[in-house]
């Protein structure tokens, strides 16, 4: 099989497709992090393709002079997928003069520690049950996450521009 995928912005086109896309992998176009709730599938973000087939999402925002990644999604992991999506945003951070790439993952999300920590990121803080009050907004958010972990804390990892 070729590995050979390429990406691409996205486009409103993509509309179509990313709402079920964040059902499907994030159960529910929602997201919440650091108390607010947005919709990623509304935002930008880049998109990886093999063939016509979709094995790679990012989506972002831009403030002041931040970038945040708001979702990351490799849908064949180990490929390079996830590690070009996350270049392709930090190079628009770069280009929009942001001073820091940052993004909000959860306590038990260890693979997703891992990745970031070993692209350059770095813990720059921890939200005690930060996911318990993002409850208050979206309820359908899991007690337990991955490998039976309780899900409870927001961790913030940051790389400066």
């Amino acid at each position: 099989m070729n590995d050979d995928f390429r990406q691409r912005p996205l486009t409103p086109d993509d509309q179509q497709w990313l709402p079920q896309f964040m059902i499907d992998h994030w159960g529910d176009e929602m997201m919440v992090a650091h108390g607010e709730a947005f919709y990623p599938a509304q935002l930008p973000g880049f998109v990886a393709l093999l063939g016509n087939a979709v094995v790679g999402l990012v989506t972002y925002r831009l403030r002041d002079d931040a970038c945040e990644i708001t979702s990351l999604d490799s849908l064949r992991e180990r490929r390079g997928i996830g590690s070009a999506l996350v270049t392709a945003v930090i190079e628009v951070a770069q280009k929009t003069g942001c001073h820091r790439v940052w993004l909000i993952t959860t306590n038990d999300n260890l693979n997703a520690l891992r990745f970031y920590q070993k692209r350059g990121f770095v813990l720059t803080a921890v939200y005690p049950n930060a996911v318990t009050q993002s409850r208050r907004l979206k309820p359908s958010i899991p007690l337990f996450g991955f490998d039976g972990l309780p899900l409870r804390d927001e961790i913030e990892l940051e790389i400066k521009l």
